[in-house]
């Protein structure tokens, strides 16, 4: 499940920077057009961490650990975001994926962030090139 995670974060990451690039190229106002294309990337990037954590619910469903999807999605959401409420718990046999779960989450929590980062950066430096001097008072 894990290298599942990996293989969708890594193509929802590249596909977000390279679809940030060409719209950032094709917008006159570059820094707004990067503002505006950097929202889409976080909406892509929190897109594809649910689409993890969902994955991961439905495995746990799959498993019996659950009664409810609705119940698997709660507890999975709690571990991918390392929250470790601890109010629901996996039976003794399945109850490590939980850890495996949280690592995962917070290596693709991880990416996401990094992914922003560089966006937030790429703006941050063409707002400093266009529009160089002391900022008004």
């Amino acid at each position: 499940m894990m290298s599942i995670c990996l293989l969708l974060q890594g193509i929802l990451v590249v596909a977000a920077l390279r679809y940030y690039a060409r719209q950032r190229q094709a917008m006159p106002s570059r820094f707004l057009a990067s503002m505006r294309v950097t929202g889409a990337l976080m909406l892509i990037l929190i897109a594809g961490n649910t689409l993890q954590f969902t994955a991961w619910a439905l495995l746990f469903y799959w498993l019996g650990e659950f009664a409810t999807l609705n119940e698997a999605i709660y507890h999975s959401a709690v571990n991918f975001a390392t929250l470790g409420y601890g109010d629901v718990v996996m039976s003794a046999e399945h109850r490590l994926l939980g850890p495996l779960e949280a690592i995962n989450g917070a290596l693709m929590i991880g990416v996401s962030t990094a992914a922003l980062s560089r966006a937030f950066s790429v703006a941050l430096q063409e707002l400093v090139t266009t529009h160089p001097g002391p900022p008004p008072h």
